[in-house]
């Protein structure tokens, strides 16, 4: 096995949230795609709360309006520190945060 160093960016915002006419997190996405980063996943989280410490979690018929998501991208350094001009001014209530991993592969 040998491990790479790489960064790991972690967008939390929640799926109500809107970049111009598109969710937010589609827009972000599309960003890390044009720019040329290695991959992106959008989750859907169950449970969660922010800086306002308002509960959001799945309502009624498991639907809910401000259910959190997270964006997870993992790529070198240079290329998640040139994204961050872009995404940073896009999330406006969520989090952006950038972490160092080793990312581990076979061979």
């Amino acid at each position: 096995m040998t491990t790479k160093p790489q960064k790991m960016l972690l967008v939390l915002i929640d799926l109500t949230d809107m970049w111009h006419d598109a969710p937010l997190y589609e827009a972000i996405v599309r960003v890390l795609e044009r720019q040329g980063l290695a991959g992106a996943t959008v989750a859907s989280g169950i449970m969660g709360y922010g800086r306002h410490r308002q509960i959001h979690r799945k309502g009624l018929f498991g639907m809910s309006d401000e259910k959190p998501v997270t964006i997870l991208c993992i790529d070198d350094e240079k290329k998640i520190e040139a994204v961050l001009p872009a995404i940073v001014p896009m999330v406006i209530e969520g989090l952006v945060a950038v972490q160092d991993i080793d990312v581990v592969t076979e061979g």
